[in-house]
């Protein structure tokens, strides 16, 4: 990626080539995590408009909507002039993103699965919106936080770990998810990272046969799930045994944005708090 007197050169994660003549002053953001990382980047008060649930950092509960992340308002992007619209390959359907292509404006796609694409993602961002230099101090803290805790944690007694979604339909992930990544950050072992589809559904008697030594659960909003406690009906279960039922909000996990950092450092302070009941065990 590039910036030069010609303008701005950079691919997406497709690969897409991206030109911008000069950095972005109107920024239209197709997902909440991008929202997030736009902010984060330096580049908030260049965003004039977002998706649904873009609610974080607080300015951007303010921002001008086009729809849902699922279901665009095309027209409502064009009347807003956009030097750039940033979409989420995962959550935006492609034919609308084809379209805004044919309709000369140029689309920048992200695909951000993995911890390190995160401060790669920052820096891209500061480069579209000619704020690189905050940009790069939010991604070298990233990578030099995520290296303490790796250094940290990463390679202790390894602890067997049941992440749960939600409870009905029963979901969790497998290795293809930042998730795991994080789980495995901190000295974990995702107990479904064999399963073939990123968000699987399974059942109580697959997590029994499991038998994780520790239970964390996300859910939808800032509070500890009660459905969580629906685990101590069965005690055979180490973790239930061992009290280890953890609980990490969702924004602080299953958002691609700095915020995972604070996710990863909880998570790995709860798996140290599961080692110590793990001495001793077969």
């Amino acid at each position: 990626m590039s910036a030069h007197a010609g303008g701005i050169e950079l691919q997406d994660d497709l690969n897409n080539k991206v030109v911008l003549p000069q950095p972005a002053q109107r920024i239209v953001s197709l997902a909440p995590s991008v929202t997030e990382l736009l902010f984060s980047a330096g580049a908030g008060s260049k965003v004039v408009a977002a998706v649904d649930y873009s609610d974080f950092p607080e300015e951007a509960k303010t921002l001008p909507r086009v729809g849902g992340y699922t279901q665009l308002d095309i027209e409502r992007i064009l009347a807003l002039r956009p030097d750039v619209v940033i979409g989420w390959k995962s959550g935006n359907h492609p034919a609308a993103l084809e379209q805004l292509r044919k309709l000369n404006i140029p689309v920048y796609i992200t695909e951000t699965r993995f911890l390190d694409q995160i401060p790669t993602t920052l820096e891209r961002f500061g480069l579209m919106a000619g704020t690189q230099a905050q940009a790069q101090q939010e991604a070298e803290h990233f990578r030099n936080t995520l290296h303490r805790l790796k250094t940290q944690y990463q390679h202790k007694t390894p602890v067997r770990v049941f992440y749960q979604v939600w409870n009905q339909p029963l979901i969790t992930i497998n290795r293809q998810n930042l998730i795991n990544q994080v789980i495995e950050a901190c000295g974990g072992q995702n107990v479904f990272a064999e399963l073939n589809t990123i968000a699987p559904r399974i059942d109580v008697e697959a997590v029994l046969k499991a038998n994780p030594d520790a239970i964390v659960a996300s859910g939808m909003g800032i509070e500890r799930p009660e459905w969580l406690d629906e685990w101590l009906k069965w005690p055979a279960i180490k973790a239930v045994k061992n009290h280890q039922l953890h609980f990490i909000p969702p924004g602080h996990i299953q958002r691609q944005t700095v915020r995972v950092l604070l996710g990863t450092e909880r998570l790995c302070q709860q798996l140290e708090q599961t080692r110590h009941t793990m001495d001793g065990q077969p």
